[in-house]
Protein backbone atom coordinates (compact mmCIF):
# COMPACT_ATOMS: atom_id res chain seq x y z
CA UNK A 1 0.00 0.00 0.00
CA UNK A 2 0.96 3.53 0.44
CA UNK A 3 3.72 5.12 2.76
CA UNK A 4 2.64 7.43 5.98
CA UNK A 5 4.35 9.58 7.67
CA UNK A 6 2.70 10.75 11.12
CA UNK A 7 4.35 13.86 13.10
CA UNK A 8 2.89 14.35 15.94
CA UNK A 9 4.67 14.69 19.35
CA UNK A 10 1.48 12.86 21.56
CA UNK A 11 2.89 9.35 21.66
CA UNK A 12 -1.23 8.30 21.95
CA UNK A 13 -1.45 9.64 18.67
CA UNK A 14 1.22 8.08 16.95
CA UNK A 15 0.69 4.59 18.22
CA UNK A 16 -3.35 4.34 17.50
CA UNK A 17 -3.00 5.96 13.78
CA UNK A 18 0.06 3.71 13.80
CA UNK A 19 -1.89 0.68 14.83
CA UNK A 20 -5.10 1.84 12.28
CA UNK A 21 -3.23 2.52 9.25
CA UNK A 22 -0.71 -0.67 9.53
CA UNK A 23 -3.57 -2.75 10.00
CA UNK A 24 -5.30 -1.25 6.70
CA UNK A 25 -1.73 -2.03 4.91
CA UNK A 26 0.00 1.18 4.83
CA UNK A 27 3.79 1.53 6.06
CA UNK A 28 3.51 4.09 8.73
CA UNK A 29 6.72 6.27 9.90
CA UNK A 30 6.54 8.67 12.47
CA UNK A 31 8.46 11.74 13.99
CA UNK A 32 7.69 13.77 17.58
CA UNK A 33 8.31 17.34 15.61
CA UNK A 34 9.06 19.39 12.90
CA UNK A 35 12.67 19.02 12.22
CA UNK A 36 12.46 15.35 12.41
CA UNK A 37 9.45 15.11 10.51
CA UNK A 38 11.06 16.92 7.45
CA UNK A 39 14.32 14.82 7.71
CA UNK A 40 12.14 11.69 7.59
CA UNK A 41 10.40 12.87 4.45
CA UNK A 42 12.96 13.92 2.76
CA UNK A 43 14.79 10.40 3.76
CA UNK A 44 11.35 8.47 3.00
CA UNK A 45 9.18 10.37 0.58
CA UNK A 46 5.56 9.47 2.04
CA UNK A 47 2.93 9.30 -0.29
CA UNK A 48 0.91 11.18 2.80
CA UNK A 49 1.51 13.12 5.67
CA UNK A 50 -0.55 13.13 8.66
CA UNK A 51 0.79 16.29 10.46
CA UNK A 52 -0.28 18.15 13.91
CA UNK A 53 -0.38 21.68 14.19
CA UNK A 54 1.00 22.22 18.12
CA UNK A 55 3.89 20.39 18.89
CA UNK A 56 6.83 22.08 20.31
CA UNK A 57 5.63 25.64 19.18
CA UNK A 58 2.04 26.51 18.90
CA UNK A 59 1.88 26.77 15.39
CA UNK A 60 4.59 24.42 14.61
CA UNK A 61 2.89 22.13 12.18
CA UNK A 62 1.15 24.84 10.14
CA UNK A 63 4.86 26.46 9.77
CA UNK A 64 5.94 23.14 8.50
CA UNK A 65 3.35 22.67 5.59
CA UNK A 66 4.24 26.05 4.38
CA UNK A 67 8.25 25.48 3.73
CA UNK A 68 7.33 21.64 2.76
CA UNK A 69 4.90 23.60 0.05
CA UNK A 70 7.22 26.37 -0.93
CA UNK A 71 10.01 23.43 -1.27
CA UNK A 72 7.84 21.90 -3.91
CA UNK A 73 5.89 18.40 -1.40
CA UNK A 74 3.08 18.00 -3.03
CA UNK A 75 1.79 14.80 -1.71
CA UNK A 76 -1.38 15.11 0.52
CA UNK A 77 -1.05 16.66 4.05
CA UNK A 78 -3.75 15.44 6.37
CA UNK A 79 -3.65 18.08 9.53
CA UNK A 80 -4.82 16.91 12.91
CA UNK A 81 -5.79 19.35 15.36
CA UNK A 82 -7.62 20.39 18.63
CA UNK A 83 -7.40 23.85 18.17
CA UNK A 84 -11.35 23.91 17.32
CA UNK A 85 -12.35 22.38 20.09
CA UNK A 86 -9.79 24.76 22.28
CA UNK A 87 -10.73 27.77 20.44
CA UNK A 88 -13.99 27.48 19.23
CA UNK A 89 -13.17 28.65 15.78
CA UNK A 90 -13.19 26.49 12.68
CA UNK A 91 -10.49 25.97 10.50
CA UNK A 92 -10.48 25.60 6.39
CA UNK A 93 -8.46 25.14 3.74
CA UNK A 94 -6.23 27.83 2.80
CA UNK A 95 -3.33 27.56 0.13
CA UNK A 96 -1.44 30.46 1.44
CA UNK A 97 -1.75 30.06 5.28
CA UNK A 98 -2.28 26.73 6.04
CA UNK A 99 -1.24 24.84 2.88
CA UNK A 100 -3.19 21.37 3.65
CA UNK A 101 -5.24 18.94 1.91
CA UNK A 102 -7.58 18.22 4.75
CA UNK A 103 -8.66 18.84 8.32
CA UNK A 104 -9.04 16.03 10.99
CA UNK A 105 -10.48 17.37 14.88
CA UNK A 106 -8.83 15.34 17.17
CA UNK A 107 -9.52 12.45 18.79
CA UNK A 108 -9.79 11.26 15.50
CA UNK A 109 -12.70 8.28 14.76
CA UNK A 110 -10.20 5.09 13.66
CA UNK A 111 -13.12 4.55 10.43
CA UNK A 112 -13.03 8.24 9.27
CA UNK A 113 -8.99 8.33 9.57
CA UNK A 114 -9.03 5.46 7.44
CA UNK A 115 -11.57 7.11 5.15
CA UNK A 116 -10.06 10.50 5.07
CA UNK A 117 -6.66 8.42 4.43
CA UNK A 118 -8.29 6.45 1.24
CA UNK A 119 -9.76 9.74 -0.13
CA UNK A 120 -6.36 11.57 -0.08
CA UNK A 121 -4.46 8.43 -1.53
CA UNK A 122 -6.83 8.41 -4.26
CA UNK A 123 -6.92 12.39 -5.40
CA UNK A 124 -10.06 12.95 -3.91
CA UNK A 125 -11.05 16.41 -2.53
CA UNK A 126 -10.08 15.96 1.82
Amino acid sequence: MSKILIIDDDPDVVEAGTLVLEREGHEVLSAANAADGKASIHQHKPDLLILDVMMDEPDEGIVLAQQLRKEGFDRPILMLTSLGKVTGLQYGRDDSLVPVDAYMEKPVDPNSLIEAVRRLLSGEEG
